[in-house]
């Protein structure tokens, strides 16, 4: 995987106020591996393939509606490597074709193999079995955190990131927070915005930054994945007003719930707030045909 040539934007959002809240546009480094997942890949693919396996295979996890499977599935393609996904819920195996992240994994080229979700809950026995099964094998953890993907979301921050109080990310396995924390400036606070309910976040987070300078706050309104009329409604005014589109399980929570922080004085006045777009745009499609058959307003 290359640095990107391109200069990735940090768009003011034109809130008024009292204090000011910009975007870093990570969503934007790349049409197909978007955002964090670009860096978090990063250095686990350039230091695989540093290795020279003599037959390169890349093995993740993820559930159906999965980033992480969209992203790597990608790489695979791109550097022409077989790829596996592990998909959580033998149940989608029968209606797979329906689902557009697992349909695009496999036109890229990804072997899916659906587990229960029993067996997926014990994925350090499942990561066992396949070290056995592909010892030359490249796996990557759910939602790519481990060390090398904290190295590599350091690449998210730069010389325009610099001068701000805030850094601001949604947080699913805790990777990008981690990296945040462990990069950033000394004077900067990171805040990181939980869309899953896992007690064992702040630990995980912990192992892998050696920093005490994040905090954890809870932007999952109603549940992992859970998606409410309100959220539809923060997500399609937010691109109507600033010509920014949000996907509804990350970012769009996490730019609901610092809308309300703003709105509640948490920041001191005078605050320079800066959000990262972690990317994920890939999702709205399968989300908009879950609310489509719930005859529920759609993300445009």
């Amino acid at each position: 995987m290359d640095i990107p040539k391109m200069q990735i934007p940090v768009k003011e959002i034109p809130i008024g106020g009292k204090v000011k809240l910009f975007m870093k546009r990570e969503d934007l480094i790349h049409p197909e591996i978007s955002g964090n997942k670009y860096w978090k890949l990063f250095f686990n693919i350039n230091n695989y393939l540093d290795l020279k396996p003599e037959n390169p295979l890349i093995i993740t996890f993820g559930g159906a509606f999965s980033n992480h499977i969209s992203a790597v599935s990608a790489v695979g393609k791109h550097f022409n490597i077989n790829t596996l996904g592990i998909i959580r819920g033998e149940e989608i195996e029968q209606k797979w074709s329906a689902n557009p992240t697992l349909v695009y994994a496999k036109r890229n080229g990804m072997n899916l193999k659906f587990v229960s979700r029993e067996e997926y809950r014990h994925k350090e026995k499942l990561t066992e079995f396949l070290k056995h099964e592909f010892p030359e094998a490249l796996i990557i953890p759910e939602g790519g955190t481990n060390r090398n993907a904290v190295q590599g979301i350091k690449m998210m921050l730069n010389k325009d990131t610099k001068d701000f109080d805030y850094l601001c990310t949604a947080v699913g396995t805790g990777g990008t927070v981690a990296g945040l924390s462990q990069f950033c400036e000394d004077n900067q606070k990171v805040i990181g915005f939980k869309v899953v309910d896992d007690a064992s976040l702040d630990e995980k987070i912990s192992e892998l930054t050696s920093k005490m300078n994040f905090h954890l706050t809870d932007a999952a309104f109603g549940g992992y994945g859970k998606i409410s009329d309100e959220n539809i409604r923060f997500i399609n005014d937010f691109k109507s007003k600033y010509g920014i589109p949000l996907e509804p399980i990350y970012t769009g929570k996490m730019m609901q719930k610092v809308f309300e922080m703003i709105d509640e004085n948490y920041f001191p006045e005078g605050s320079k707030i800066l959000c990262f777009h972690t990317g994920g745009l890939q999702g709205i499609a399968g989300v908009n045909l879950l609310l489509q058959k719930q005859n529920r307003n759609l993300i445009i």
